[in-house]
């Protein structure tokens, strides 16, 4: 990701730190908090996580690490984000959970462990300037998967002029069995929403 690419992303949620206050989902881009748990709920389908690590891509207040350890009490969890902002609330809030980091970094340039399940909520909602980023993320996240990668994307977003981008869902899935056979695709939970299962 190109570092313009980088600082509008940062931007983006330092205004809106400014405006919903920190800690708040708006903060992180979400429209209310039922819009994330919604997303969370499909993610959380991937497949049985227990004794299993687990990888939070652009993990944001580490939210998904609450809600999967209800799931999953005995997962064991890395989260990682950009925004320092984003983490230090992540930290305060399950630092000290068990099995649980968190570490402070881009997706896109960073150096992602190998993890059995990468999931990705909210990270690749982010319009770039290269064309073909998407797929190279996806190569990425799934490389970095034992076993699977899910993410989610959208597909009805009216935001022409800002940082959001749409997706067609045949199109992704088209790209992603050119890595995996293994490619499962969840609708129906949210009208601007799809999520995709990729497995190894």
């Amino acid at each position: 990701m190109e570092f313009v690419d980088r600082s509008l992303i940062h931007r983006y949620h330092q205004e809106r730190i400014q405006m919903y206050g920190e800690g708040t989902t708006s903060a992180l881009g979400w429209k209310e908090e039922q819009s994330q748990q919604s997303r969370f709920e499909i993610l959380a389908q991937i497949g049985d996580m227990n004794d299993l690590s687990i990888l939070d891509a652009g993990c944001g207040h580490g939210d998904l690490r609450s809600f999967l350890g209800k799931k999953y009490p005995s997962i064991r969890y890395a989260g990682i984000d950009q925004m320092e902002e984003f983490l230090d609330v992540a930290t305060a809030r399950y630092g000290n959970m068990p099995d649980t980091t968190f570490y402070l970094g881009d997706c896109w340039t960073a150096e992602l462990p190998n993890m059995d399940f990468v999931l990705a909520c909210g990270l690749l909602a982010y319009r770039n300037s290269k064309p073909d980023f998407i797929y190279r993320i996806i190569d990425k996240l799934f490389a970095s998967s034992r076993l699977g990668l899910g993410f989610n994307l959208l597909k009805n977003v009216n935001d022409p002029e800002g940082i959001l981008v749409n997706y067609d869902p045949q199109e992704i899935i088209t790209y992603c069995k050119k890595l995996t056979p293994k490619v499962v695709l969840r609708e129906g939970y949210a009208v601007d929403d799809f999520t995709i299962f990729m497995y190894q």
